[in-house]
């Protein structure tokens, strides 16, 4: 079997914003199979607070995705990220493409 042959599973999947439930979402057709929560905080933070991926769509890159797509989509906007999260934590740790956009949360402190 080769390696380069894509997952199935990514045929159809599509990441969107959902500002009505303050969310970004991963969709495999029209069904969420993940999330990533935030809530507004002061100005134009978004403090992203939970991600989670459908444990059937595990192992194929999906909350990077999400978290990616989010974090562009709020810095396209001008916003500020503050992540709560432990995963967009490290995604922010890893990546500093966001370096300058990033606010710590409340009582932590950069290693």
């Amino acid at each position: 079997m080769s390696t380069n042959t894509p997952d199935p599973r990514l045929a159809d999947i599509s990441v969107t914003h959902n500002p009505q439930r303050s969310r970004y979402e991963i969709l495999d057709g029209d069904t969420v199979v993940g999330h990533a929560d935030y809530r507004p905080g002061e100005g134009t933070r978004r403090v992203f607070v939970h991600t989670e991926v459908d444990e059937n769509y595990g192992g194929l890159g999906l909350a990077g995705r999400l978290v990616k797509f989010a974090l562009d989509d709020v810095a396209a906007a001008g916003g500020r990220i503050v992540p709560v999260c432990p995963y967009v934590a490290k995604y922010v740790a890893e990546h500093h493409d966001y370096d300058t956009i990033v606010d710590r949360p409340e009582g932590t402190h950069e290693t």
